[in-house]
């Protein structure tokens, strides 16, 4: 499976892909930031990234895109932007027909460090270590591309696992519940 990683700014947003192995195994296959003037008209930079991300998507052809969820920022200009540069990704994505998974900083803090709190510092050092790269990744939006496809590549199967476990309950609930329905059905019938 290959996997596009997606750490969305507006003045810097780290695109990645990697591609899965055999159990753990992952690869990085490529990685890059798009970077935006802050004096450029917003509409201007979200069609800088937007375009970008298009020609990623088209060139690299990824299975999966994983974005980094707005989780909550002190600065809600900067959330905004980073919501903002998220939805045109995941908007080119989905006119590809390309599933889109969200990610929280911490899931995948865990996921690459196993601390959910971990620094940018851990996360890029555990990003090069996994991926058996020479150097570090930088700027930390390259290492955090990574990371969130590294994320998506190890909880994806767990959670599709889980979607098959709770549609085979929701099935064998409506099994049952028709079950009974019939039974009392046919209980007022005598």
């Amino acid at each position: 499976m290959r996997v596009m990683g997606v750490d969305p700014g507006l003045t810097r947003c780290g695109l990645s892909l990697i591609e899965t192995g055999k159990g753990r195994t992952v690869t990085a296959l490529d990685v890059d930031v798009v970077r935006t003037p802050a004096d450029m008209e917003l509409a201007q930079r979200l069609l800088m990234i937007a375009d970008a991300a298009e020609y990623w998507m088209d060139t690299h052809k990824p299975n999966a895109v994983a974005i980094e969820r707005v989780f909550s920022q002190l600065n809600v200009r900067t959330a905004m932007g980073t919501a903002q540069a998220g939805g045109v990704v995941a908007l080119a994505a989905a006119r590809r027909g390309i599933p889109v998974a969200f990610h929280t900083p911490s899931q995948v803090k865990s996921a690459v460090t196993g601390n959910g709190a971990a620094d940018k510092n851990q996360v890029t050092t555990m990003v090069t270590r996994i991926l058996g790269l020479q150097v570090k990744p930088t700027p930390a939006d390259a290492a955090d591309a990574l990371a969130l496809a590294i994320c998506h590549c190890w909880r994806a199967p767990m959670l599709e696992r889980m979607a098959q476990a709770e549609a085979a309950a929701l099935e064998q609930k409506k099994r049952y519940e028709a079950k009974v329905a019939q039974v009392r059905k046919e209980a007022r019938v005598r």
